[in-house]
């Protein structure tokens, strides 16, 4: 049995979602998926990597290539909990880093 991590995307994230076309929201959800079941470190998916200068455990990959090229931002909150926090997703140019 393998014991899943706690995905929480932020508010904002929430609302930035309903925003994107069909086919990034769907790798989103298809990346929620992949961080509760594989947990933070998703070494296959592009330009994955952990974010270094800033304060915590915080990690982002792309989920579309090109112009304009959307990221995810997360934060590993908890590791003995197993919980993630979404904090961001969006255009590359918009992101907090």
């Amino acid at each position: 049995m393998t014991i899943k991590w706690q995905v929480n995307p932020t508010k904002s994230v929430d609302k930035e979602a309903l925003k994107l076309n069909k086919n990034i929201l769907s790798k989103l959800y298809f990346l929620f998926n992949e961080l509760s079941i594989r947990g933070p470190a998703l070494f296959d998916w592009p330009n994955y990597g952990k974010l270094k200068g800033q304060k915590g455990d915080k990690r982002h990959c792309h989920l579309q290539k090109g112009k304009p090229t959307y990221v995810c931002c997360w934060e590993v909150i908890d590791k003995k909990s197993r919980i993630i926090e979404v904090y961001y997703v969006g255009t590359h140019e918009k992101a907090p880093y």
